[in-house]
This record gives structure tokens, sequence and C-alpha cells, in this order.
């Protein structure tokens, strides 16, 4: 019998050739925030692999929003680059989304050239900085830049914007207690703080042609006490698909937080040590990393016991990600009910992966996962040093 995986898959306006997608992973490859020949190459890479769609991440919204100076903007002058990357894409028969996101209290400074913001001013370990509170002002101009996006991500011929509604972003950060304090309509109760996530979401659907897709990507559970949890996510996941979202990536994780929680596996810390310029970070990832970086144990699909519960109370398509890298699993998880999944590291150590799994040449990734590649990311380009180094 032929697998749900190659068979097409509806995602609001869009139908993919089969129900892979290359999940929204950080390739480190626009340097000076321009997309390089590099991401292109990838990109095509992997679309010549038969995945189904391609998710070109972290894309700003505006310089102000980002942690690193490899790490692109959203504007003008970038759509040429970016539509070189989409134009590969379709050529190889994949469609290509583009995920936009603000760092909020992650920015850092130096490359963004102003003090973070973020809900409220609550001091971030990670990024040891004091973020200021964001005004009013601040918010309606978030929400505008992330529509302003949307229609520069139209022209350069992307297929879907991702809004990065997880993972400790300024999104996710106004959807969690411990860094959003407010005590007006943007803080509180669940429904106050998911107001700022379907604002940027009504303003991006406003700003979409009705031929793109709009998705989220969002938290299932934070990881941590004092963040967002499930009960929490199916409500937030309620009113998304309300708002006339085209499908929602459920995953997990705050980055500020709880780094590892979204990847699971090793921890590589001095990898990680290694590629951070901060002197106090860097000392204290290697004295102290195992007390500041706790380490989650990896097995196939590991977020999708809480999945289930999103699954089972939403009718809006789902994508699935966290630690697919096996046939067998990836097959258990559409026959449960989910639309699609989604492969980064897998696509990584082999942007190729899903064409060799329909030929029938593997049935699981080679990925360990070590997690030196994310490591790598974080101050080079993405690849798999163990894998490369063969």
């Amino acid at each position: 019998m032929t697998s749900k995986l190659f068979t097409p898959g509806r995602l609001g306006p869009l139908t993919l050739r089969n129900r892979s997608i290359r999940s929204a992973a950080f390739e480190g490859m626009c340097p000076g925030g321009v997309p390089s020949q590099s991401l292109v190459a990838y990109h095509r890479a992997v679309a010549a692999g038969d995945i189904g769609m391609t998710t070109v991440a972290y894309v700003s919204i505006s310089r102000e929003g980002r942690s690193f100076s490899h790490q692109a903007w959203m504007r003008e002058e970038i759509v040429p680059q970016f539509r070189e990357l989409t134009d590969a894409v379709h050529d190889a028969g994949a469609l290509a989304s583009v995920q936009l996101g603000h760092c909020g209290n992650m920015s850092d400074r130096h490359v963004s050239g102003a003090r973070p913001m973020a809900p409220s001013a609550v001091f971030n370990l990670f990024g040891l900085a004091l973020p200021r509170a964001m005004t009013e002002a601040d918010i309606e101009e978030v929400a505008d830049q992330f529509a302003e996006s949307t229609r520069l991500a139209q022209r350069a011929g992307f297929d879907a914007v991702e809004i990065h509604a997880g993972h400790g972003y300024l999104v996710s950060q106004f959807l969690n207690r411990h860094t959003n304090r407010r005590r007006d309509k943007w803080g509180g109760s669940i429904e106050n703080r998911a107001r700022f996530a379907r604002l940027v979401i009504a303003k991006v659907k406003e700003a979409a042609d009705p031929q793109m897709a709009v998705i989220a990507k969002m938290n299932l559970q934070d990881g941590y006490k004092g963040g967002m949890e499930i009960d929490e996510a199916i409500q937030v996941a309620k009113m998304l698909e309300k708002d006339g979202i085209d499908a929602l990536v459920l995953s997990g994780g705050f980055v500020s937080k709880t780094p590892m929680y979204v990847m699971r596996g090793d921890t590589p810390y001095k990898e990680f040590a290694k590629g951070e310029r901060r002197v106090l970070a860097k000392i204290g990832l290697l004295l102290f990393g195992r007390l500041l970086v706790k380490t989650y144990p990896f097995k196939e699909a590991y977020f999708l016991e809480d999945a289930i519960r999103v699954r089972q109370s939403v009718k809006v398509p789902l994508v699935l990600v966290g630690g697919l890298k096996s046939r067998v699993v990836i097959d258990d998880v559409l026959s449960q009910g989910f639309d699609f999944v989604g492969m980064a590291r897998p696509l990584i150590a082999q942007p190729d992966f899903v064409a060799r799994l329909q030929r029938g040449e593997i049935t699981e990734s080679p990925c360990e996962p070590c997690n030196e590649c994310v490591a790598l990311m974080y101050h080079d380009e993405a690849s798999c040093p163990k894998l490369d180094s063969n």
C-alpha cells in the first residue's frame, strides 16, 4: 500500500504534492541579513529531494527583531534573492514557505541596534538583557510589520507564511505568564494573552492574497512550570481556528528557559560555547552549562501525546514536528489524523531524505541526534558535522 506520506495534501488554498514539510529550523545562511547562495542551494536541494513544502527560517519582520547577524529581516532589498530561492524550489516541484517572527526579549542590541522589547520588562537570563515593556504603539507597529513582511513575501514568490508564535519568541512571550505580566487587555487571562497573536494573524490574513496560506507555529507546552501548558494551548488553537488560520504547526519549548525542550537528545555544551561571542555567556556555558541547560531524552514524535489532544479539539490542518526520523513513526503519526509532518534535522543530514524514503533506500534517518548542527547554526551555516566528515 502507498504510504499516506506520499499522497497530496490540502493546506488552505495550497495543494502539496505529499505530506512532508521542511520545518522552520534556522539555517544560518543570511550573512549581513541577506539570503546567500548557500540558502538558495540548500532549499533547492531539499525541494529536489521530493519535499512537499520547504520553509525558510527564521526571517525577522524588522531589523530590531533579530538576535543574530546572519539572520535575515524582511525588506525590499532582499526580495530578489528570495525570488531566486522560490523560483528554484518551484522548478523542483515543491512549494515554499517563509517563517516570520520577532525575537522580542531575545533580540541582541548589538545586532538589532535597539534595546530588546517584550510584553513586560522581565530579565532574560540567556540573553543577559532586561527588555523594555512594549507600549500600545509598539504592539500596533509590530503587528503592521508582520503584515508588510507578508506583502514582501508574496512579491518574493512564497506560497505560505508561517507566523512564529512558539519557542519563546515575541508572540510566544505574550502567551506566557512569566514573560507577560501586563495588567491591560494584552495580559492576564489566556484570552488576553492570545490577543496579540490574534491581532498579528488578522493583519497577516488581510495582507495576504487568497492564494497564499497563512500558518502559525505554536507551543503545546513551554516546558517549564509557570509557562503555557497543554490546556491553554488547546484554547489558543481553538481561537486561531476560529480566526481562519490555514494550519497549525505544533511544537514546544521556550528558548530563554528550556532551549533543548524543542529538540531533545544530546546537548553539545562545548559547541554552543564555541559559537558564543559574549564572554560572560561563553564562560557560563562552559562552567555551568549542565545546570543552566536541561537535557531531555530523545524519542521519536516526542510531542505526539500532547498533539493528539489538540487533534481531538480542532478540525484545522495540523503539522506535527518533533523527532520524526523513520518511516514507521511518520506513518503512525499520519494515521492518527495529522495532515502533515515537519522535519528539519533529517533534512540537514540528508536534503533528499524524503526521496530516499520513497525509493525504499532507507527506512530512517542516520541523524542520532547529537544536535551539533543546532550549535553550529548559531554562528555558521547549518550542516551535519558528523556526516560531512565521513
